[in-house]
């Protein structure tokens, strides 16, 4: 951009990108690497940030910027860079200085603590911390819906899925809740009559690392700008030229650790994938956390779990893991495709996986709402957990309301992209096999360049320029539509 006030916005957006960059790598080191004992201070200085932050984004100059851009001779890319500017700049505005700060503090607190309370299943010691989370958020999301002319929650999660509403999530979820409950009952009954053999452990941690190591080299993760480390709860952070993806280990189940780390790798492919010259202005930016999980959700669902992906990691798992029955391709593909409610959300299987998110969600909103308060979460999270997935939580908070890291963090409204994504990706899929139809062979074959370009084109490289309706129509040809997603699992589980 050449033209004054569009560049005078670069500059206040690259500036603000580079803070971003720092709370990230701090927010990182908080939850991967720092001593317990550095938490409080560390708390204020993030606090002392995001305020820094928003006071940048918030600045007086700034309107009469984008008013003067908005009569600049643009051109569309331009004009697509100022509009997510400004819509970064409107949200901020809406919020005060001392909500933010409260809630930065909050929120570490909040976490910090949540990580030894889990452990010991300490609810009420929770609760402490947690209930000012939660009215920090409300405060947030009444600001919000205000200006907007939206309820609460829908205020938060626009936050993670522009342009989404509740109403559209109902509908969505609605109709997964008519047909998920009898396709997972003709699933169990199905493989009850398979055979599958189980790994027998124990599984050294450097050997599980050394394999994830290997797989995320089979997945071109690009270790000149991103790492592999260990954190409570796995995630991907850090930013696009330096990303930060964590896992969890157990000695007794190398699968968890091996498909959260292909998760979180396709997370860090599409950071590592965003366009290069624009990534430090929100429209070089992921377009959603929607479409952000549906490439995290291709890489483990779509392919990492395919008989074919395995079949072809089949010789690492088998020379850093030692040699062993279970290993075998063809029990692979069954280990891995194993269907069976359970209590925890990271661990379930792609077919339970969205009764985890819908429970969430609807305990979420009615708690943004205020039709709940957070005293009542444990009885209404036992009461869908049972009725979605049979499955008893009474007593069992480590294993249920207490699992998740978003409730702790503030991240109300996060928890719809999960389904989100799984869609999205059923339909990259789709788009991807109607113009490759020998891909199951590629990959069997060692070949994931189709796979990789495909994304990179229609997906990595768009950035933010388009909104998430728009981005998806280009790459398959039509708007969300959640019925891929049923074939997907129809196929694979059924055979249909």
């Amino acid at each position: 951009m050449t033209q004054p006030f569009a560049q005078n916005l670069i500059t206040t957006f690259t500036r603000l990108y580079r803070y971003a960059h720092l709370a990230s790598m701090v927010g990182w080191d908080q939850s991967a690497m720092m001593p317990p004992k550095g938490n409080e201070a560390r708390a204020a200085a993030l606090a002392e940030l995001q305020v820094l932050m928003h006071q940048t984004l918030t600045s007086e100059s700034l309107e009469g910027l984008f008013k003067g851009a908005a009569a600049e001779n643009l051109t569309e890319d331009e004009r697509a860079s100022v509009r997510e500017m400004r819509r970064h700049w409107e949200e901020a505005r809406r919020l005060p200085e001392r909500l933010v700060e409260a809630q930065s503090l909050a929120q570490s607190r909040c976490e910090h603590a949540w990580r030894t309370q889990r452990k010991h299943n300490d609810w009420q010691g929770f609760l402490g911390n947690f209930r000012e989370v939660v009215a920090l958020a409300r405060q947030e999301a009444r600001l919000l819906a205000d200006a907007k002319g939206s309820t609460c929650y829908d205020a938060l999660m626009d936050k993670y899925e522009p342009g989404m509403r509740s109403v559209d999530i109902d509908r969505i979820f609605g109709d997964v809740k008519s047909w998920l409950p009898e396709l997972i009952r003709k699933t169990v009954a199905k493989q009850s009559l398979e055979t599958v053999i189980q790994p027998q452990g124990p599984f050294p941690i450097s050997q599980q690392r050394s394999l994830g190591l290997e797989i995320m080299k089979v997945l071109q993760f690009d270790f000149d700008a991103g790492r592999l480390d260990v954190s409570t709860h796995p995630f991907c952070g850090g930013v696009a030229e330096d990303v930060r993806i964590t896992t969890r280990y157990s000695e007794d189940d190398f699968m968890r650790s091996l498909m959260g780390i292909v998760h979180e790798t396709g997370h860090a492919r599409y950071e590592q994938g965003l366009p290069r010259e624009l990534v430090h202005l929100p429209v070089g930016q992921a377009r959603s956390m929607g479409i952000h999980e549906s490439q995290s959700l291709f890489f483990e669902m779509q392919l990492g779990r395919s008989p074919q992906f395995l079949a072809l990691i089949a010789p690492l798992i088998n020379e850093h893991l030692g040699q062993q029955a279970a290993f075998d391709t063809t029990n692979l593909a069954t280990l891995f495709s194993r269907v069976k409610p359970g209590l925890i959300r990271v661990d379930a299987d792609e077919l339970t996986y969205p009764a985890h998110i819908i429970l969430r969600f609807e305990i979420e909103r009615a708690l943004i709402e205020g039709e709940i308060e957070a005293e009542d979460i444990p009885a209404m999270w036992d009461e869908k957990m049972m009725s979605y997935l049979g499955q008893d939580t009474r007593g069992n908070f480590q294993d249920g309301c207490l699992q998740d890291v978003h409730w702790p963090g503030g991240s109300f409204g996060y928890f719809p992209s999960y389904t989100l994504g799984s869609m999205y990706g059923a339909q990259f899929s789709a788009s991807m096999r109607g113009s490759q139809p020998d891909l199951d062979a590629q990959v069997l074959a060692g070949n994931l360049s189709f796979i990789f370009s495909w994304l990179e084109k229609h997906i990595w490289c768009e950035g933010s320029r388009w909104s998430t309706d728009e981005l998806v129509k280009r790459a398959t040809g039509e708007a969300l539509n959640p019925a891929h997603f049923r074939q997907h699992l129809e196929r694979r589980y059924l055979g249909l």
